[in-house]
C-alpha cells in the first residue's frame, strides 16, 4: 500500500463523493444493528466516511498514513484515530460495527491479506456485530485497465490517473493506478505528485467462500442494488458475525 505522503493533500479531490458510501453503512445499520454504540472503519484515509456517520456515537479510523490521519482530524476531532495495518490489527476491545469501504480492501495485494483482515475483524466484533465493506470486482478492474486515462482538471492543478492490470484468468485481477497530480504553483509553473497504487480484485465465490465460516451474509448487492457478479461494477456486502467457527466441536472430535 502507498505511504501518501504526497498524494494525501489531493485525495479528497481524486476520489469519489464519499457522501453514497456512507449513506450505504448507515443504512445497514439502521436496518441490522439500530444503536449501534461503537464503529471501527479500516482504511478510514481523511475521515471523509467517519465524518458522515455521525448515529453512532463512539468512532475509531485505522490508517496506515500519518497524512491521512491528520487530515481526518480536522473532519472528526472526536474520533479516535490510529495509525496502523488493516491486515493484522489488534485492539483491547470489540465494536459493534467494522467497516472498509471505498474499495479499501483491493489495496490488500494478496488474498492471504484478505483473509487475514477478515479473521482480525471477526476478532474484534461483538456476538451479533455488523461487517460492512465493499470491493472493486475483477471486472471492474479489467475494465478500467482497457479504457484511456481518466484526466481531471479541478481548483488548483489536474490529476490524470492510468489503470492497467494483470489478468491471471480465474478469479483474480492485479491492477496498478498510475496517478499524477500537477499542482498548479502559479505562473505557468506546475509541481507533480506522483503515486502508483495497487489493487487485487478477487471473485466474488471467493470471497463468499473466505467469510462463510465466521460471518452470516445479510446483504450483496451491487451498485444498482441487484445481486452482484464478477462483471458488476462494484460489490457491497453486509454480514453479520457469528461466533468463533465450531471449535468447540473440533476439539471434541
Amino acid at each position: 500500500m502507498p505511504a501518501y505522503e504526497r498524494f494525501s493533500t489531493f485525495y479528497d479531490v481524486v476520489m469519489d463523493d464519499p457522501a453514497p458510501r456512507a449513506a450505504r453503512v448507515a443504512r445497514c445499520i439502521d436496518a441490522y444493528l439500530p444503536g449501534a454504540s461503537s464503529l471501527l472503519e479500516l482504511g478510514c484515509g481523511t475521515g471523509s466516511i467517519l465524518a458522515r456517520l455521525t448515529s453512532v456515537p463512539r468512532l475509531t479510523g485505522l490508517d496506515r498514513s500519518p497524512e491521512m490521519l491528520d487530515l481526518a482530524r480536522a473532519k472528526v476531532p472526536d474520533a479516535r484515530l490510529v495509525e496502523g495495518d488493516m491486515e493484522s490489527f489488534a485492539f483491547d476491545e470489540r465494536f459493534d460495527v467494522v467497516i472498509c469501504v471505498f474499495d479499501s480492501l483491493n489495496h490488500l495485494l494478496t488474498f492471504d491479506a484478505w483473509q487475514s483482515m477478515f479473521r482480525a475483524v471477526h476478532d474484534h466484533l461483538v456476538d451479533g456485530g455488523l461487517f460492512i465493506f465493499d470491493v472493486n470486482t475483477v471486472g471492474e478492474l479489467r475494465r478500467l485497465g482497457e479504457e484511456p486515462p481518466w484526466v481531471y482538471d479541478f481548483d488548483g492543478g489536474v490529476a490524470i490517473m492510468d489503470v492497467t492490470f494483470a489478468d491471471d484468468g480465474a478469479s483474480q485481477v492485479m491492477s496498478q493506478w498510475d496517478v499524477r497530480i500537477f499542482e498548479d504553483l502559479g505562473s505557468s509553473r506546475y509541481h507533480l505528485h506522483h503515486e502508483q497504487i495497487g489493487e487485487l480484485g478477487v471473485g466474488l465465490a471467493h470471497i463468499a467462500s473466505a467469510l462463510e465460516d465466521r460471518f452470516t451474509l445479510l446483504e450483496q448487492v451491487d451498485e444498482h442494488d441487484h445481486t452482484p457478479t464478477d462483471e458488476s461494477m462494484k460489490a457491497y456486502f453486509c454480514l453479520r458475525r457469528v461466533p468463533s467457527p465450531d471449535l468447540t466441536h473440533r476439539e471434541g472430535t
